[in-house]
């Protein structure tokens, strides 16, 4: 049987996801906005409790799942950990008191509630009193009704959430009209800063990046790349004091160092260090995604004709992410990077044999399943049950490797 749950993520005010929301999907189409409430939050349950395992798919953080008034009234959520899940309810349950009544019991048992859609309509009052959090759309509502609304909640301790933030602009608004959490595609969205050089620090650790996937990784060239950031050597030096390995004797140089770990170890810490002072200004969940791709590339290019390429497609994944990092045009970020022309082509113009499978990552994503499996099944004669479990592993390498 086949199973899909999505994630969106939802941020604090510093850019660190605070929890995930769950959204239903279909198999057959992307989402399908006819489907039963009921059934919707039913399958979501059941594929991230029973299936999937909620700690996997949220990395341990809080998910917010949607409610309908039957499962309130049916007293479902009752069957979740209160400390791993929020309650998200709707405005129009304000005519059920039934589901009020729900609503207050599982306040009292202290369960987080979540009011979607809001729309500060009069005679909500006895709803707001049990919930903990309110969602504004921030691309339903006009300015001045989102300014009514937090003018509302002034001094209140409800925190609101600006969802459906698209842009960076739009987070910039949301900021500084004071919501707490925010949710949307806004940290995909770069900020075109032309004629900006890339920090030297930052090219830095990107060579360091493309030299490590090598194919034959040349110890020489990353000793050099380490030797040349007083940060990348301390940091070395500091991993190596941190994991269960015994140094029973002094360290004198960086060689001695990358020796102790081996070439597995120092893949692992260069992609997490180098990755993370690319993008020390930006979200843990732009490392998280960016990593995720990486693996998934990886993954696809063992089971199809590039086996020869896998590194070369994990970087493509690594890196399609990196005009966000850096708020610059991907075609001037890989000006400054020899990568192979095949990179290069699917970052900048989504052509050449990386393409597809790039694609199908990004449909994951987006919860896009169809087009994900149609591709698995025409380019590469692939079940789709297949290319699930890569996406999955991948998400769990990801989680593993962005905790780090």
């Amino acid at each position: 049987m086949r199973i899909y749950v999505a994630r969106q993520p939802i941020f604090d005010r510093q850019q660190k996801v605070y929890a995930y929301e769950l959204l239903y999907r279909s198999g057959e189409e992307n989402y399908n906005p006819e489907i039963n409430g009921n059934l919707a939050t039913s399958e979501v349950i059941a594929n991230s409790f029973l299936a999937l395992g909620l700690d996997k798919l949220t990395r341990r953080k809080r998910a917010f799942i949607n409610f309908s008034n039957q499962l309130l009234n049916n007293e479902t959520a009752l069957l979740l950990p209160k400390d791993y899940v929020a309650i998200e309810i709707t405005e129009d349950i304000g005519s059920d008191h039934n589901a009020i009544a729900a609503c207050k019991n599982l306040h009292k048992k202290g369960y987080k509630l979540v009011l979607d859609d809001y729309n500060h309509h009069a005679g909500d009052t006895d709803l707001l009193n049990y919930v903990d959090f309110v969602k504004i759309d921030y691309q339903e509502t006009e300015t001045v009704q989102r300014e009514k609304i937090i003018n509302y909640f002034q001094g209140s301790r409800k925190k609101l959430i600006a969802e459906k933030v698209e842009t960076v602009h739009d987070y910039g608004d949301a900021m500084v009209n004071g919501y707490d959490y925010f949710q949307g595609f806004f940290f995909c969205e770069p900020t075109v800063i032309t004629g900006k050089e890339i920090p030297g620090t930052k090219l830095q650790n990107l060579r360091l990046l493309q030299e490590i996937y090598k194919p034959e990784m040349d110890f020489d060239q990353v000793e050099a790349l380490i030797k040349q950031d007083p940060s990348l050597s301390y940091k070395l030096l500091r991993f190596i004091n941190s994991i269960a390995v015994p140094v029973r004797f002094p360290i004198h140089s960086i060689r001695q160092a990358m020796a102790l770990l081996g070439q597995k170890e120092i893949i692992k810490w260069a992609s997490l260090v180098a990755l993370r002072n690319v993008g020390y200004d930006k979200p843990d969940e732009l490392i998280v995604t960016a990593i995720a791709r990486g693996k998934f590339c990886e993954l696809m290019a063992e089971v199809t004709d590039l086996q020869d390429r896998k590194a070369d497609l994990f970087l493509a994944g690594l890196f399609s992410l990196l005009d966000t990092f850096l708020d610059q045009p991907m075609e001037n970020i890989l000006n400054d990077l020899p990568l192979a022309d095949e990179i290069k082509n699917v970052l900048i113009s989504e052509s050449g044999p990386f393409r597809d499978i790039l694609q199908m990552v990004l449909f994951y994503e987006q919860g896009q399943w169809d087009k994900a499996f149609s591709i698995a099944a025409e380019k590469y004669n692939l079940d789709e049950v297949e290319v699930m479990s890569y996406y999955l592993e991948s998400l769990e390498l990801a989680d593993m490797a962005g905790s780090f």
